[in-house]
């Protein structure tokens, strides 16, 4: 049985960072990796750039069931000293949009940066862990191989993107130690709809962007909004996801910069022989405009001019246009989700170190904890701080 002061299952970018940080201590490292390559997410994220952190990284932009917890770690290892990594390593950065940091470099640079630093660690690939035992230490059974240690650190993040071999096998760990977990949901993810909204207002529409505040549960986001064959997609909808369940209506303000009353009313006096379609392509793409003018009243009234209009439909289809609300079916689920809410309850973890607070020495970093970040780097900086957080004291 080969003997290590720590084993880190999943080489993320938490399990990386802790594992960074614990040989920087002088500690024995094993990271065991179930697939073929590490951090895959990483690879992949941001289109294959990588957006690694934000400028505005914030409690307040973390989902968890206890808001306080990310804060200590947050605050500990921030957007400022990854990005001091980047820049000791030379690699070069750009703000896309909100904050959002991306590498000149594209993704396997930062990879290859984290790699660098694990020279003194031990990773296994394609090390499927069978069991797991604790009798004074953790023997972790892999692929028939024993390793044994005093600490255990699980990163294994959520079942996001199943094609790339994520499971919830941090949560199955946590409930065979008996610790309290919040279940998996997709979060970062398109809304899917029912046939016939499909057909009433977004059919043959499909690639049409446009800027919306979307709106669920006290939470808005401004961002684009994207028409797919099966329902919308796109920043905004991606963000305000996450604070969805089934069931929920969403709002959805297609002129948050204008009252869309006011603005018809105004042009119905100023050019009242103008079909409601010229109009409206003023501020939307044709194809849609014309679709909103049939569908978000109960009359077809794209081809009428605007003085043949009731004032009173008008005002009907501008508070509609300010306020449309729309019930998601679903979402397009795990399969294409960037991220996971829910994950280890927080209340049983120190925010400090992020060790179970009943079992010593075991630990839960990163997407597994019950903490999720909004779309554009967020969650990457969770890893890293919460992986750093760990990495002190494993």
């Amino acid at each position: 049985m080969k003997q290590y002061d720590v084993i880190i299952i999943g080489a993320g970018a938490a399990g990386l960072m802790c594992a960074i940080e614990a040989s920087r201590r002088g500690r024995k490292v094993l990271v065991l990796e179930s697939s073929d390559k590490v951090g895959k997410k990483i690879l992949i994220s941001g289109g294959g750039r990588c957006n690694f952190t934000n400028l505005h990284i914030d409690p307040e932009a973390y989902l968890s069931h206890n808001s306080h917890f990310c804060k200590s770690a947050l605050a500990r290892y921030t957007q400022w000293d990854f990005i001091a990594l980047m820049d000791k390593h030379k690699l070069s950065w750009h703000e896309k949009t909100l904050g959002q940091l991306f590498c000149d470099d594209k993704a396997p640079a930062v990879l290859n940066m984290l790699l660098e630093q694990c020279k003194r660690v031990g990773i296994k690939l394609e090390s499927k862990v069978g069991t797991i035992d604790f009798k004074n230490q953790y023997v972790v059974v892999a692929d028939g191989q024993k390793y044994q240690s005093g600490s255990l650190v699980i990163a294994t993040g959520g079942p996001s993107i199943p094609k790339m071999g994520a499971t919830d096998f941090g949560l199955q760990v946590a409930r065979q130690f008996g610790i309290k977990t919040i279940s998996f949901r997709p979060a970062l993810v398109p809304f899917t709809f029912h046939q016939n909204d499909i057909d009433r207002y977004f059919k043959d529409l499909s690639g049409l962007s446009i800027d919306a505040l979307v709106s669920c549960n006290g939470q808005s986001f401004r961002e684009g909004v994207l028409i797919t064959h099966r329902g919308i997609s796109g920043p905004a909808i991606l963000q305000i996801s996450s604070y969805w369940y089934k069931g929920d209506e969403i709002s959805v303000d297609l002129l948050p910069d204008l009252d869309a009353s006011d603005w018809l009313l105004k042009m119905q006096a100023d050019r009242g022989k103008a079909e409601l379609k010229t109009i409206l392509s003023k501020l939307f793409p044709k194809r849609l405009a014309i679709r909103l003018a049939d569908t978000l009243t109960d009359q077809h009234l794209s081809n009428l001019p605007l003085g043949q209009i009731k004032q009173s439909d008008l005002k009907a289809l501008g508070a509609t246009l300010n306020n449309w609300v729309l019930r998601p079916s679903g979402t397009e689920g795990m399969r294409i989700a960037e991220v996971c809410t829910g994950g280890v309850n927080t209340d049983e973890l120190s925010s400090k170190s992020m060790e179970v607070k009943s079992q010593t020495g075991l630990y839960f970093i990163g997407e597994t904890v019950d903490v999720t970040g909004w779309l554009g780097g967020y969650n990457f900086q969770w890893a890293w701080s919460s992986g750093w957080a760990a990495g002190q004291v494993v």
